[in-house]
């Protein structure tokens, strides 16, 4: 397997962890979104808890330039971590939502 469509099965694997283990209201839907043609993946919570809306985006995750981009981690999982246990090199990961000049001081990729 190569490493995109390996990264790509690590990314919905993880998704659907997530998925499965994340908390449920009844009227409240956890949507997975991925779009394997352009690369992005996503965990979305859509419903209704206590009449009040909820509706967004929990987990967000791009696959560019053969790395994994995390662009948003709306959980307190580390996904990083997780994925590396799955066989995604640390230097393949980009944390997305820490600005580039603040990358740098990681020990995944800038980019």
């Amino acid at each position: 397997m190569d490493k995109l469509a390996k990264y790509r099965e690590c990314i919905k694997n993880l998704l659907m962890s997530f998925s499965d283990r994340s908390a449920s209201y009844e009227d409240i839907e956890t949507q997975i979104i991925c779009d394997s043609e352009r690369d992005h993946y996503l965990v979305f919570y859509v419903g209704w808890h206590n009449r009040k809306r909820m509706y967004g985006c929990v987990l967000h995750f791009d696959l560019k330039n053969s790395k994994v981009w995390l662009q948003h981690n709306g959980t307190e999982i580390d996904v990083a971590d997780e994925l590396m246990k799955m066989g995604v090199l640390k230097e393949d990961i980009v944390l997305a939502f820490h600005e580039p000049n603040i990358r740098k001081f990681t020990d995944f990729s800038i980019g």
